[in-house]
C-alpha cells in the first residue's frame, strides 16, 4: 500500500475539517496537554454518536478555517482563529453542550509527579504511616518532612505541602511522592472556550441556571432602565417610568394652577374636601370584607354617640346649681 505524501494529507485533513464545519454548529476548543493516545481514544468512544473529536497542528487546523471561510463565505468561523493556541484540540458536537462537557471531563487519568511538570494544583503529604524503612529519612530531612520512627516505619507527624500550584516538580518532590505511591495530578481534556454558530464565550457559561440567568438579564435591565431615566433617553424599559414621572409633573401643575384635565379631577376633588379620603377608605374597606366593612361602620358610629354622650355629660359643672 502506498502511503499518501504531506501534501495528500493536508489536502485530506482540509477536507475533513471543512466537512465537520458543514456539518457542526457548536464546537469545544480543549487543552490536551499530558493527555495520552490510548486516553484520547476512549473519549472518541464515550463521546461517540454526536460528537466528533479532531486534533492536529494548529497551523494546519488555521489553515483549513481559513480555506473554509475563503470557499464558503462564512467569516464567522474566523473567530475560531485566536483560540488555536498552545495543544488544543476540537470537538464538533450536536449534542447540549454542558452534557458534553461533563462527559469530556469524566475521561481524567491519574498521572504521577515528573521532574519538571508544573504542578496544577497544590500537593499536601498528609500526616500518617509511610511504610518506608527508617533508611529512607533522608528524603524527608531534605524536603524539611518532620517525621518520627514508629514501629520500625517512618512516620509523618504533620501535613506537608510539598509542592505549589505553578511550581515546577524537582527532583526530591518527584522521588519521594513515587516512594510513597501517591498520583497528585490527573489528566484529561479541559473544555477552555466554546464557540456556537459564530459567538465564542467562556465554559464556565454552560455552569449557568435559568435562575441566575434570569436574575442577570433583571439586573442588566435595570441599569439599562436607571441610565435612560437619568438622561432622559427613551427605552422599552424605561418607558413606564417616564409616563408615570410625566403624570405626576402634570398633576402638580393642575394643583397648584387653575389648569385641569381629566385624570387630576378626582385629586383636585379629594384635596378640597378631605373628608371623603375616610369616606373612600370605608368603602374600600366595605368592598374588601363584605359584613366586616358595615361592622367598621358600626363601630364607628357607636363611638360617635359615645362621644356625644360625654360632651353632654361633660356639660355639667361640680357646683353648677340645678
Amino acid at each position: 500500500m502506498v502511503k499518501a505524501t504531506k501534501a495528500e494529507k493536508k489536502i485530506a485533513y482540509d477536507t475533513k475539517l471543512c466537512q465537520l464545519i458543514d456539518e457542526y454548529t457548536q464546537i469545544l476548543v480543549v487543552a490536551a496537554d499530558n493527555v495520552g493516545s490510548t486516553q484520547l481514544q476512549n473519549i472518541r468512544k464515550g463521546l461517540r454518536g454526536d460528537s466528533v473529536v479532531l486534533m492536529g497542528k494548529n497551523t494546519m487546523m488555521k489553515r483549513s478555517v481559513r480555506i473554509h471561510s475563503e470557499n464558503t463565505g462564512n467569516t464567522a468561523i474566523l473567530n475560531l482563529l485566536p483560540l488555536l493556541q498552545g495543544n488544543v484540540g476540537l470537538i464538533f458536537t450536536k449534542g447540549d453542550l454542558k452534557e458534553v462537557s461533563e462527559e469530556v471531563a469524566k475521561y481524567k487519568v491519574g498521572a504521577p509527579a515528573r521532574v519538571g511538570l508544573v504542578a496544577p494544583i497544590d500537593v499536601v503529604v498528609q500526616p500518617g504511616n509511610t511504610g518506608l524503612d527508617p533508611s529512607q529519612t533522608s528524603f524527608f530531612q531534605v524536603l524539611n518532612i518532620p517525621t518520627k520512627i514508629n514501629k520500625g516505619t517512618v512516620e509523618i507527624i504533620t501535613p506537608v505541602e510539598l509542592i505549589k500550584q505553578g511550581d515546577k516538580v524537582g527532583s526530591s518532590e518527584a522521588a519521594l511522592l513515587a516512594k510513597l505511591g501517591i498520583r497528585p495530578f490527573s489528566y484529561g481534556l479541559v473544555v477552555q472556550s466554546v464557540y456556537d454558530n459564530g459567538s465564542v464565550f467562556s465554559p464556565e457559561v454552560l455552569d449557568l441556571t435559568e435562575d441566575q440567568l434570569v436574575e442577570k438579564f433583571a439586573s442588566g435591565i435595570s441599569m439599562v432602565t436607571s441610565l435612560a431615566l437619568a438622561i432622559s433617553y427613551p427605552t422599552l424599559a424605561a418607558a413606564p417610568h417616564m409616563f408615570i414621572n410625566a403624570y405626576k409633573n402634570a398633576l402638580a401643575i393642575a394643583v397648584a394652577t387653575e389648569y385641569t384635565f381629566p385624570q387630576a379631577e378626582k385629586v383636585k376633588e379629594f384635596l378640597k374636601d378631605p373628608s371623603k379620603f375616610a369616606v373612600a377608605a370605608v368603602a374600600v374597606s366595605a368592598d374588601a370584607g363584605g359584613g366586616g366593612g358595615a361592622q367598621a361602620a358600626a363601630k364607628v358610629e357607636e363611638k360617635k354617640e359615645e362621644s356625644d354622650e360625654e360632651d353632654y355629660e361633660g356639660g355639667f359643672g361640680l357646683f353648677d346649681e340645678e
